[in-house]
């Protein structure tokens, strides 16, 4: 047993050594060297791995699948490992889930020996390399395997074929707010509108204009266009913002030097006085001399 460990583990290191990464042919390897070793077992005895970063499956993708199930069977056996109660799944959950939607009560699989660490990087580069992924589990399962494993985002990219601009992007995605994620995990908004309201810092606003997206039919050049024109009132605001501290702060000075109230505008400073005494005195403080006619 110790000696099979082994040699899954060498061969997940195998796949992660490679200049690039294709889960597809590990997944092949396997089953090539296990043919002998394909049993059926009860698709009721399965548990989808713990592991798996895949929160929703494309119910159409897996209708198609269970259709071509019906008709030729499960072509390749899925992979699994022996749990305390029956089987956790390894790798081919949406073949076990459109299986059992073809009626089948037992399925072809592999069982093999992985620990909670492999379990982990399996799932998440199988998921990483399947085309029906929605864009906040691939970012998850992306991020997730950059921690595992230490990559840069730069050599990610280069060991999974995907461009830096696209990584970059689609991490981005795991800053939006908690109901924008679930509209873009419902395919509700697309990743080009939510890449654009992922660069917006302000969650209220995220949320607000991801409705609008909606509601309104907003292409993402039109989102484009109002977040600009978010971007260029919030930058106004927050000028004037600044600008108002600063003549705040000058007005106190002047208020506490003159013991009267002052107030500061862009181009000139209002003095407030109630009589000549008060008058004499602020001069009398500003160091003017006024002499008697």
């Amino acid at each position: 047993m110790e000696t099979k460990k082994k040699a899954l583990g060498k061969g997940l290191e195998q796949l992660f050594s490679n200049t690039v990464i294709d889960f597809d042919n590990f997944e092949k390897d396997i089953v090539e060297e296990n043919e002998k070793n394909v049993t059926e077992i009860n698709i009721d005895d399965i548990r989808s791995n713990p592991y798996q970063p895949r929160k929703t499956f494309d119910i159409e993708s897996l209708n198609e699948l269970a259709k071509s199930i019906k008709e030729y069977g499960v072509v390749q056996p899925i992979i699994v490992k022996k749990s305390i109660k029956g089987y956790e799944l390894v790798a081919g959950e949406r073949r076990t889930k459109a299986a059992k939607i073809a009626g089948l009560k037992k399925i072809p699989a592999i069982i093999k020996d992985f620990d909670d660490q492999e379990m982990m990087e399996i799932a998440l580069v199988e998921n990483i390399q399947r085309e029906d992924l929605n864009p906040i589990d691939e970012a998850t399962s992306i991020s997730n395997i950059i921690k595992l494993r230490g990559y840069t985002q730069e050599e990610f990219a280069n060991k999974f074929g995907k461009s830096r601009t696209y990584v970059t992007n689609i991490l981005g995605l795991l800053k939006l707010p908690d109901e924008v994620k679930k509209l873009v995990e419902k395919r509700s908004l697309s990743m080009s509108h939510a890449r654009v309201l992922s660069k917006i810092d302000d969650d209220e606003k995220v949320v607000d204009l991801a409705k609008k997206v909606i509601t309104d039919s907003l292409s993402v050049h039109d989102l484009e266009k109002v977040s600009q024109e978010e971007k260029q009132v919030n930058k106004k605001n927050k000028s004037k913002s600044n600008y108002d501290t600063k003549y705040r702060m000058f007005e106190n000075i002047i208020m506490d030097a003159l013991n009267t109230k002052v107030r500061v505008h862009k181009n000139k400073i209002e003095v407030y006085f109630d009589g000549v005494n008060e008058l004499e005195d602020i001069l009398a403080k500003m160091h003017i001399d006024i002499e008697d006619e």
